[in-house]
């Protein structure tokens, strides 16, 4: 773990400030951080919103909106209409035994009785007024017609607050919410106004209930809650809905649900009135339950109900919200589910919420801590799993994991009507998954640079495109692992560069290195380094090679095809003959990239590479082209080998066993082999004799094998020597 952390760290610490900021923009308390994360969020509460809309339990109440529409203003008149028309209005709507009248109307100006127009007509021109004037006057007052119908059932009537401090209109009815549980207003986060404008005081008297009819806006203008309840001078005073409530349910007063938050500081909790508890936010507020887009509740048209045409029946019992869905005057609000909607159904959502609060959206007391957790969580992943996967991987991993916030999210609304914020969930996915991909691709870049100048001229084309395709695949770190190694000499270089000018030594290297190379490259095959004639490869790194055996000794083969063409070419050009050692051995070796700040190389070490060094030494001693490890030969079944001799190298301890590369498998090599074979069994057997006899043989016979010499002149020594009683054939080289 520690190692991934410190490999990914600049991931992993951007991953980190990236969390801190986003816990910072979801937990701030400055007010411009929070508008704009509420214009956000906003948008994800529409979508959940306008999703579940059908899924909408309809109250057993029935609720109509009695619409002063462009129909009513064309037959009835413009607005505003006569007081007594209204009257009428209300008088249809009491004999239809409506429960209760709400009037998202504000009366806040009397109307002119012509009567009384009149007579001060003719008090100014100093003229008896007729004796039927006062009755007259009395017959046209449709103020007074208008308080007196309201009077036969329960009105609510409207009133606006404002928030600037212009000079208030009307008297106020009395404050039906309780407010004796706050200790101190000012430490109390409420919906306050600085004034008024209410009804005039003949219709403001005689209304059983009064409510605020003032829209509660968020940042971007739309209607998203509503507030239940605002403060002015002292008072809190409740909506239009929720005054509609309290007298439906015939309820006294409205109390407040207090908390304490500690240092004094209290906060609204929720509203109380009879048996009902409505939980609200910290300002007295409810998340609007909206049924549908606009007309999901039944409308009446108001001039239908002034001419009796509707279903009486329909009426009886029903709340009735009167106002109006004309364009004119601009009673048109933008909500999630109609950017058209009628103010006066906003309050009809709001009621049928408060009459049937499951239904009503909710932000519990615990969702700050949950979305704390959440996003913790969210952090944990994020931070420590997406710098470890690839591009495509960590995109879908994001995709993935917003998938899932999201649909958790939009259960938790289907489900239990709770609203969670979602921006700062996906925010911080979207950021920690962006910053990783760009902090991958620049890794990438940068790794495909260091690749290219690291294995350019030393690795196949193949591999340089693998790499770069895939530049996670190669580890520079360094590690250990199994891997083939290959030194190839020219023998007696320095005889060779003694007789050659400076040009002609230069161009008989590039002629045996160009092909050389080549034919390493062709084979997978990695060039460590060139040292003066000396040619250093393995296979197995810096990509996999499950053939990396086979592969080496492929390579040796066609280096010593090539050499020996080389050899004719260079003969006929008059230039001295090339001849080769090779040594193989395969084994576990450190490769990475290695050396000083000043000069670095990708390279092995270890043990096994040391012996393929000896064994390229040793070709010479035996007279042979190509020397192998007994590891080599066991993992490569396919070639040829005739051992040569177990030895015991200088700088190891245990001996080993060597052996001629011959060629591929299948090639015969006649009775040659079979006599050797024999001969060495009775070298080992020290029958001296015998194996003096058959060695001689085979000299008299191949008289260019130097090995038979050198067992000749062994078995000679060992005669005269007699060796120690645990002897098994291993002979020492003291010299490299």
């Amino acid at each position: 773990m520690l190692h991934y952390i410190k490999n990914k760290k600049h991931a992993i610490i951007s991953g980190l400030l990236i969390s801190a900021m986003v816990f910072f923009i979801q937990f701030s308390e400055q007010a411009e951080i929070q508008r704009l994360l509420a214009r956000v969020d906003g948008i994800f509460y529409d979508l959940r919103l306008t999703a579940s809309l059908s899924d909408r339990k309809i109250t057993e109440q029935t609720i109509i909106i009695v619409d002063i529409d462009e129909n009513s203003l064309a037959e009835q008149g413009r607005w505003p209409w006569s007081r007594n028309k209204l009257a009428e209005l209300v008088t249809k709507l009491s004999d239809a035994e409506v429960a209760v009248i709400a009037f998202d109307i504000l009366f806040g100006e009397p109307e002119r009785n012509p009567g009384k127009t009149v007579a001060e007509y003719y008090q100014r021109q100093q003229l008896a007024v007729p004796e039927q004037f006062p009755d007259i006057i009395k017959a046209l007052d449709g103020d007074a017609a208008f308080a007196e119908s309201i009077t036969a059932t329960d009105v609510v009537l409207g009133i606006l607050f404002h928030h600037d401090n212009k000079l208030s209109k009307g008297q106020l009815p009395s404050s039906v919410v309780d407010n004796a549980s706050i200790n101190d207003l000012t430490k109390t986060i409420r919906v306050s106004f600085s004034s008024h404008e209410s009804n005039i005081d003949i219709i403001q008297a005689q209304a059983p209930g009064s409510g605020f009819i003032n829209a509660t806006m968020d940042e971007d203008g739309f209607i998203r809650r509503a507030a239940l309840i605002a403060e002015y001078q002292g008072k809190f005073y409740p909506s239009l809905a929720l005054e509609t409530a309290r007298l439906l349910t015939f309820s006294e007063e409205i109390s407040l649900e207090i908390v304490d938050i500690g240092k004094g500081v209290q906060q609204i909790a929720g509203l109380r009135w009879g048996n009902e508890l409505i939980p609200t936010d910290a300002a007295g507020r409810v998340l609007v339950p909206y049924r549908g887009k606009r007309k999901s509740f039944p409308y009446l048209s108001a001039t239908d109900v002034l001419q009796g045409d509707f279903d009486a029946a329909l009426l009886q019992g029903a709340v009735v919200f009167v106002g109006t869905s004309a364009v004119g005057l601009a009673d048109l609000r933008a909500t999630p589910v109609d950017l058209n909607y009628p103010g006066v159904e906003v309050h009809a959502n709001v009621l049928e919420g408060l009459l049937q609060p499951e239904i009503l959206p909710r932000q519990p007391d615990w969702w700050e801590a949950a979305l704390a957790l959440m996003l913790f969580c969210l952090a944990l992943i994020c931070v420590f799993s997406f710098p470890a996967r690839g591009p495509l991987s960590l995109i879908l991993t994001a995709m993935l994991l917003m998938a899932v916030i999201s649909y958790f999210n939009f259960w938790l609304w289907y489900q239990h009507q709770i609203s969670l914020m979602l921006s700062t969930s996906l925010l911080l996915i979207f950021m920690v998954a962006v910053v990783n991909l760009g902090l991958g691709f620049f890794k990438e870049n940068e790794q495909k640079k260091m690749i290219k100048s690291i294995f350019d001229q030393y690795v196949p084309p193949a591999h340089i495109d693998e790499m770069l395709a895939h530049p996670d695949s190669v580890n520079l770190q360094g590690e250990r692992k199994e891997m083939t190694v290959l030194f190839s000499d020219i023998r007696d270089f320095t005889s060779i560069s003694e007789s050659l000018g400076a040009a002609q030594l230069k161009n008989l290297l590039n002629s045996y290195f160009s092909p050389i190379t080549k034919t390493i490259f062709d084979n997978q095959g990695t060039i460590d380094k060139y040292v003066g004639d000396m040619v250093m490869a393995f296979w197995g790194a810096p990509l996999n090679d499950a053939n990396h055996v086979e592969n080496a000794l492929n390579a040796a083969l066609q280096m010593l095809a090539i050499t020996a063409k080389l050899r004719v070419q260079f003969q006929q050009q008059g230039m001295p003959q090339l001849y080769v050692g090779i040594g193989v051995n395969t084994g576990n070796m450190s490769v990475g990239d290695m050396g000083s700040e000043y000069r670095r190389a990708y390279t092995v070490l270890g043990d096994a590479v040391n012996l393929g060094s000896r064994l390229e030494s040793l070709t010479k001693f035996y007279g042979v082209d190509c020397l192998v490890s007994e590891s080599c030969k066991k993992l490569c079944p396919k070639h040829s080998f005739r051992f040569i001799d177990r030895v015991q190298v200088k700088g190891k301890h245990q001996p080993v066993s060597i052996y001629e590369l011959l060629a591929e498998q299948g090639v015969d090599f006649s009775q040659e082999q079979v006599d050797y074979e024999r001969a060495y069994q009775n070298y080992l057997a020290r029958d001296w004799d015998r194996a003096s006899t058959q060695f001689s043989h085979l000299i008299a016979a191949y008289s260019d094998r130097k090995i038979y010499h050198i067992y000749l002149a062994r078995i000679k020594e060992f005669r005269q020597q007699p060796l120690p009683d645990n002897w098994h054939g291993v002979y020492t080289h003291t010299a490299k």
